[in-house]
């Protein structure tokens, strides 16, 4: 195979998995599509350039649109959060929660996450970010039943233990955090308090979640392309003290990036800017959808967490399928059927259940993007039980899903109209 050959044979692996999501339903709780308008600054001549340190104080020269956009970006992240400052440089959700680490903590300090378990991420685990920094870590109690944090409880912990820093944010996120029922504790304890809201940003944005900054926290980190659906990329949100934002952007740069993708941050602005005129609806029929599925599913039979709760009261909702198969299983059975959702660790799993845990876990930011209603999320619950419960094989399944899917071709909630798979019908196969 020549080099050639083997150039074209990635462009046709892209080309196919590109045809494999234009028949298949998307699921994953962490991902979202973006706008034609957001789509094209990835293209532009941005992609190629650098531009190292803040606006106005470059290391490199012909930076005077990349400042202006960068400007604008900023600006549209404090109208859209009511935040005092907002940090659009970070590459990843990661990335921004591994600055904030290096802007506020030094290893040995304490810092208290949310367990992997209770649907805590893999940053502030000992494995990830937060360890790596050699940081000590304390986990919140929990409730099993919600994968919420329990407000009495931590209370009493963040008080014995005092940790330096807070931390708040789930990779499964079904119901607001109590922050305020546990403001007493942070102010005796001396904490900062640091939301991690990269799966419900957009939720954030759009008003209809909770509200970190007025309820305690001094810093928001996000990723930008989950309920928010923008770029593949990360923010930093702050009402803080400018000596501990200055610590925070340090940790941005030179702590953990040096250019900063700035197509993408282009790309970032203008999902701002269409969030501030489209967000609330949007927000507000993720929040629908997921309630939908998640009562379709059990009136169908299959365990949710949450009932007690109403199952969620975000874009996401979680199955508890072990009498099923378990998660590994049941996933793979959906993505054969053209429905992609993962699996996931639930309370009591231990980790050696990583790879084969009890649970799946769905979202429903993406299918509200291209236009599922009520109506169109019920018919897919139903066939989702149906595969989970073995009625219904996937190869049949499989048809069913792409003819549901063949009748949504456009993004909503944004700038202009395209069908998101439309690079097939450009350059064929």
């Amino acid at each position: 195979m020549s080099f050639r050959d083997e150039a074209l044979k990635i462009r046709s692996l892209a080309m196919q998995h590109q045809k494999f999501f234009s028949e298949s339903i998307p699921l994953i709780a962490s991902e979202n599509i973006m706008s034609p308008l957001a789509m094209e600054m990835l293209t532009t001549d941005l992609g190629f350039r650098y531009a190292e340190g803040l606006p106005h104080h470059r290391y490199y020269q012909g930076n005077s649109f990349v400042d202006e956009i960068e400007d604008l970006t900023t600006d549209l992240g404090k109208r859209l959060f009511q935040s005092a400052y907002c940090d659009p440089r970070p590459i990843s959700g990661t990335n921004a929660n591994t600055s904030v680490i290096y802007g506020l903590m030094k290893p040995g300090d304490k810092v208290a996450a949310p367990d992997l378990a209770g649907g805590g991420h893999i940053s502030a685990a000992s494995f990830g970010a937060v360890g790596l920094r050699g940081l000590k870590i304390l986990n919140y109690p929990f409730d099993p039943e919600t994968m919420t944090v329990l407000p009495d409880e931590s209370s009493r912990m963040i008080v014995k233990e005092k940790p330096k820093v807070c931390l708040f944010g789930q990779s499964v996120f079904l119901f607001p955090t109590p922050l305020k029922e546990m403001e007493d504790a942070f102010q005796e304890a001396g904490s900062r308090v640091w939301y991690d809201g990269a799966h419900v940003l957009g939720l954030i944005a759009g008003k209809r979640f909770q509200q970190p900054l007025r309820e305690g926290a001094e810093i928001i980190t996000g990723s930008t392309h989950k309920t928010f659906p923008g770029p593949q990329r990360g923010i930093i949100l702050g009402n803080t003290g400018e000596d501990i934002w200055k610590k925070i952007q340090r940790g941005v740069f030179p702590g953990t990036i040096s250019n900063h993708h700035l197509n993408s941050m282009a790309a970032l602005g203008v999902t701002m800017a269409e969030e501030l005129e489209f967000g609330e609806k949007y927000a507000a029929a993720i929040i629908e959808n997921s309630r939908t599925l998640a009562e379709t599913l059990h009136s169908e039979g299959i365990k949710v967490l949450g009932e007690s709760r109403g199952f969620t009261e975000s874009h996401t909702l979680v199955a508890d399928v072990r009498v099923n198969g378990g998660g590994r299983k049941v996933a793979e059975d959906l993505e054969k059927s053209g429905i992609i959702v993962n699996k996931n660790l639930l309370p009591g799993d231990t980790s050696k259940d990583s790879q084969n845990p009890s649970g799946i876990r769905i979202g429903t930011q993406e299918i509200t993007r291209i236009g599922f209603t009520k109506n169109d999320v019920m018919d897919l619950g139903r066939l989702i039980a149906q595969v989970i419960k073995g009625n219904k094989s996937p190869d049949y399944a499989r048809e069913e899903a792409r003819s549901m899917k063949g009748k949504f071709r456009a993004v909503k909630y944004c700038y202009g109209k395209m069908d998101p798979y439309r690079y097939i019908e450009i350059f064929g196969e």
